[in-house]
């Protein structure tokens, strides 16, 4: 299940986990962003119990979105351990977060 992530939340929720973490970071009005979602979603339901996978709306969700430096969308990050180990900047295929997902496991 995908989880909705914003400034007050996020360190719990996030940086906190016991679990690593895919975090897209998107914005309703973002073509690319609407094309990552669905496979965002898939990838919650293959990786269930293992990853925590979680959206976060950088409109919505400034101060966040400038702690990571996110200024391109969709931008994915990976957390585990409270720390930024991967990224993915852009639209890519399910392949590709998989592959990363599978990397930090």
């Amino acid at each position: 299940m995908t989880i909705e992530v914003n400034d007050s939340n996020f360190e719990e929720l996030v940086l906190k986990s016991d679990k690593p973490v895919l975090v897209d970071f998107w914005a309703e009005w973002c073509g690319p962003c609407r094309m990552v979602g669905p496979i965002v979603d898939e990838l919650s339901q293959d990786y269930d119990g293992k990853v925590v996978v979680a959206k976060l709306d950088v409109d919505s969700c400034p101060a966040t979105s400038a702690k990571f430096g996110i200024r391109n969308i969709p931008t994915v990050l990976f957390f585990k351990s409270g720390e930024v180990v991967d990224k993915q900047v852009g639209a890519v295929p399910k392949s590709s977060l998989a592959e990363k997902i599978d990397a930090i496991l």
